[in-house]
């Protein structure tokens, strides 16, 4: 089915949905059963049919019949309060208090924005002579009835997930009546959860200027300004919030995490096993510490702390995948039949199965079985990519709106714009591309700081790009026309003033983003005297080793063997456009080159930042220091040309990766 094919089947879906709907409404039952159960013989798991169908027979007295479709609609959807609401109304036909009870308490506690099952716990309560029970429900029924209906209504629907009907509800209303704290937090809420925190941000920050006193909102607050590694004004957020509440479990738990955002990783590992003493089987818990310590290169205890974690939560595969992606770790026989085992149980969720995959083809891959291996990043990728939204057009359609925008001419009239602060080394590239190794060599340098992939360029852009997100038409790079050189100004100083947390007074710091490529034009006219290095690799192995990792975040275009190679692509035109309208401004280094010459590109790189050269640059193996990436393992150790051609043990299934690489497999050297 292609795509035009499966938009029709989904509005015709959606209107069938809907006239079922309008049948209940106007409470023709046999009718509505009728239209229900014909859908349901094309769509089994269609949520709110089943839905539907049940009610359908409960008014039409065959509650046995409502009871068995509400089995059927847990079975697809077990976090879908109003099965449960419904459940509970059958056995209230049924004069079964207790069993009501229940269904309604599991309703409210998946959805607290139902009105009906508060009301019926009211009843139900005092029926059964619990008035303290039946007195905290009538208070949830006066606080809902204190609220707009239609914000009760799309919170209700939020709650079921159902963001589509939620998001509209709440503008809407939004735009009738101005500002209402609790709409506002709602829409923040849809927000986070479409991982749109920018908008969130600002809708929270409204939300504590109307109501300072609101903890939930403000501790929403602060784990956006986590998400959007605003860690240092996350962590003021949560200060304010501990103060108060200084056992609370989450806030501590998100503290720890801005502590490691912030790289201050020891500090993390004593909260988090702080935080250990009251729930010792904690599997997320033992996972953070040993992400902290592979971090710090303690490899033996993050081993430990890694086993520690699967042991606690068996068929964890985020656990096995970060055993995997030491990169150095090699499994037991025991731990293979256990990834195995794990990987083909039915009742394995999507997110552990894909991890399970990855860490399967690592496993299989360091054993020699390159087909079995191959399989399992295939099977691992084809998950990932199912729950994806990524787009190569919409990236591809962006490079060529900087390649409009962004010309010689463009340049020269804006020469001089910006912080003239020569700080930043940025390391730009692709993933998996030698960029670590780049970091460490620099790192070593006794006057240059290094970081971690930093996301304040991202923020840059996100802020320029706005609200206006039209694919064809995108408001940013567009806009950089528009600026004025005090608007980059002021963008160059406020990069450097955020990343000012990660340093300890050294003169320059890296900022080692791969996706910073895409932004140089950015870059230059905010830091024009800013050093940028783009590291390379041969096309086949840096799109292999992108097919086989398995990414914490982002980088949603290496789950195909297509998305990676237009990716690929896309990032050559790219770069040749920035060689072409900023001649030198850029410096190359070929990862394989490194390999060959260590010293040779290492002086390259240090007369490239204006550095005198310093022997612990060779040796970089031997610099202690916080490494975040997939290669923090092997950059602890000296160079090797080990992974230049691994790639080729899986030349026998990657025909369609070189196909779809095309001439770039020629020309990746090309100035």
């Amino acid at each position: 089915m292609d795509s035009s094919d499966a938009k029709t089947a989904t509005s015709a879906l959606a209107t069938d949905v809907a006239r079922i709907r309008a049948l209940l409404r106007q409470q023709k039952f046999s009718e509505t059963l009728a239209a229900g159960e014909a859908l349901l013989a094309e769509a089994a798991d269609q949520r709110e049919v089943l839905l539907f169908v049940a009610i359908a027979q409960r008014y039409l007295g065959r509650i046995p019949d409502a009871l068995n479709t509400l089995k059927t609609l847990e079975r697809h959807h077990p976090r879908f309060s109003r099965l449960y609401e419904e459940r509970g109304r059958c056995y209230v036909d049924m004069k079964q208090a207790p069993q009501a009870i229940e269904a309604f308490l599991s309703a409210v506690n998946l959805n607290h924005s139902l009105p009906g099952s508060w009301r019926m716990l009211d009843g139900l309560y005092r029926m059964t002579g619990q008035t303290g029970e039946a007195a905290t429900a009538a208070n949830h029924v006066a606080t809902l009835e204190n609220l707009p209906p239609e914000v009760v209504t799309a919170t209700g629907l939020f709650m079921d997930g159902d963001l589509d009907a939620a998001e509209p509800l709440v503008r809407a209303y939004l735009l009738k009546y101005g500002n209402h704290v609790e709409a506002m937090r709602l829409l923040a809420g849809i927000g986070i959860a479409r991982k749109v925190y920018a908008d969130a941000e600002l809708l929270l920050a409204a939300v504590l200027e109307l109501a300072p006193g609101y903890r939930a909102a403000r501790q929403e607050y602060a784990g956006v300004l986590v998400e959007l590694h605003k860690y240092s004004e996350g962590r003021r957020q949560l200060d304010q919030l501990l103060e108060k509440d200084p056992d609370n479990r989450e806030l501590k738990t998100l503290y720890a995490f801005s502590s490691v955002g912030l790289g201050e990783h020891e500090r993390a590992i004593g909260l988090y096993r702080a935080l250990l003493q009251g729930t010792p089987e904690d599997a997320d818990l033992h996972l953070s510490i040993a992400h902290a310590q592979k971090t710090l290169g303690r490899r033996q205890e993050a081993i430990e702390s890694y086993r520690r974690a699967a042991a606690c939560r068996p068929g964890y595969g985020d656990a096995y995948w970060s055993l995997a992606n030491l990169k150095t770790y090699r499994f037991t026989n025991e731990e293979l039949a256990q990834l195995r085992a794990a990987e083909s149980a039915p009742a394995t969720g999507a997110v552990d199965r894909y991890h399970l995959c990855f860490a399967l083809g690592k496993a299989l891959e360091d054993q020699g079985e390159f087909a079995e291996s191959f399989r399992y990043y295939e099977r691992g990728n084809a998950f990932k990519r199912s729950e994806s939204w990524y787009g190569a057009d919409i990236i591809e359609n962006n490079t060529h709106r900087q390649i409009e925008v962004c010309t010689a001419e463009f340049f020269a009239n804006r020469r001089g714009w910006g912080a003239q602060d020569p700080d930043p080394i940025f390391i730009i590239g692709l993933p998996r591309s030698g960029s670590t190794l780049l970091e460490q060599i620099l790192a070593s340098h006794s006057k240059v700081e290094g970081t971690q992939e930093l996301a304040d360029i991202e923020q840059i852009v996100r802020n320029l790009r706005g609200h206006d997100l039209d694919p064809e038409n995108p408001r940013y790079p567009r806009i950089l026309a528009q600026m004025e050189s005090r608007d980059f100004l002021n963008l160059g100083e406020q990069y450097l003033a955020g990343t000012r947390v990660y340093r300890t007074g050294k003169p320059f710091l890296i900022d080692k983003m791969p996706n910073n490529f895409r932004h140089v034009g950015l870059i230059h006219l905010m830091l024009p005297n800013a050093r940028i290095i783009d590291a390379r690799r041969e096309p086949m192995a840096c799109c292999f080793s992108n097919l086989k990792q398995l990414f914490a975040g982002g980088q949603e275009f290496t789950y195909s063997i297509d998305d990676i190679a237009r990716y690929y692509r896309t990032y050559l035109e790219l770069m040749r456009h920035w060689d072409r309208v900023l001649p030198g401004r850029i410096l190359r280094i070929q990862h394989e080159d490194v390999v060959d010459d260590l010293e040779g590109n290492v002086r390259r790189m240090l007369d490239f930042c204006g550095l005198p050269f310093e022997p612990p640059c060779i040796d970089f193996y031997k610099t202690e220091r916080s490494v975040r990436t997939a290669s923090s393992e092997q950059v602890r150790q000296p160079l090797n040309r080990e992974g230049l051609d691994q790639w080729k043990h899986f030349e026998p299934w990657l025909e369609p990766l070189k196909n779809a690489l095309g001439d770039a497999l020629n020309h990746y050297r090309d100035a």
